[in-house]
């Protein structure tokens, strides 16, 4: 169970900012790398007020996974003290947008919900090669990208 001090939010984003939560069933691989570029690009593109990052899973993890921090390292990003939370549909309903990662909407977000479900049809990193784990990083790093030139543009 996670309580309001472990809710991972963006603090510089203000309440008409778009909220997107990235969404897998442990949060420890390809929610994680989602979530890391998504706030790499936020900052990059100085949209910190305008976009907000969330991530959880329906059956989180205790770590991420040491492929991924790995993999994630070598773009300069430290994952190995990130924590895989939990994220339940009272959380979904606050969220604009959510990006599933290749296990689907359906279940994750409630019925009554209206936003906008996506999913992302990509492998599950835990217990793969590096080069797979590359790949699939460099697959999400492209796929948040792009998410993002529709989102702002280049602003």
């Amino acid at each position: 169970m996670t309580d309001a001090a472990d809710v991972d939010v963006d603090a510089d984003a203000d309440a008409t900012a778009t909220r997107v939560a990235f969404v897998c069933v442990q949060n420890a691989g390809r929610s994680q790398m989602a979530t890391a570029f998504a706030r790499r690009e936020r900052d990059e593109r100085g949209v910190g007020d305008r976009i907000e990052v969330v991530t959880g899973g329906t059956d989180p993890a205790d770590h991420v996974h040491d492929e991924v921090v790995a993999v994630m390292g070598e773009e300069g990003f430290d994952l190995a003290d990130e924590t895989p939370r939990a994220i339940d549909q009272d959380e979904i309903m606050d969220v604009d947008i959510v990006v599933t990662m290749g296990c689907s909407a359906e279940g994750i977000c409630p019925m009554t919900w209206r936003g906008d479900a996506r999913d992302w049809d990509l492998d599950d990193p835990d217990g793969q090669d590096l080069d797979a784990v590359r790949a699939i990083r460099d697959d999400i790093e492209g796929r948040v990208s792009a998410l993002f030139d529709e989102l702002v543009g280049d602003d």
